[in-house]
């Protein structure tokens, strides 16, 4: 099983780039067989842009988990404490192998989907020549 995850364009360059290796997220998919994360890029772009596997995930306390990834967090300080704010615990996706597809695609023309809020499964079986994607949560 897959996962469909909305990032913004920043940071898929800081990730396409290796600055930024760890994707952080209040909650995570409660699947524990998702392998690999399909990057829709937010707007302006509005497109799928590329794939990683997930080499990791990290849970912890939020100041624990600042001090493990802020070396390769693609982000300061300050917008990761708020961005956790009146969170005690967060989540860091570890960023293995990313692959930018050298033609992105609109979502609708891969995926039955509208963009998700924070991800959504992808479920792999094919209906009228496209994926379907599942609810979220």
């Amino acid at each position: 099983m897959n996962v469909l995850l909305s990032i913004k364009p920043e940071f898929i360059k800081m990730i396409s780039s290796g600055k930024k290796k760890y994707e952080f997220r209040k909650t995570i998919f409660r699947r524990t067989d998702i392998r690999k994360v399909i990057v829709y890029a937010t707007a302006p772009v509005s497109r799928v842009v590329g794939e990683f596997e997930i080499e990791s995930i990290l849970f912890d306390e939020v100041h624990s988990l600042w001090e493990e990834t802020k070396s390769y967090a693609g982000i300061d300080k300050n917008y990761f404490f708020k961005y956790f704010t009146e969170k005690e615990k967060g989540y860091a996706i570890k960023i293995k192998n990313y692959e930018e597809y050298s033609r992105s695609r609109k979502l609708d023309d891969v995926y039955h989907s509208v963009p998700p809020q924070s991800f959504a499964y992808i479920d792999e079986t094919k209906t009228e020549g496209k994926l379907k994607i599942q609810a979220s949560l």
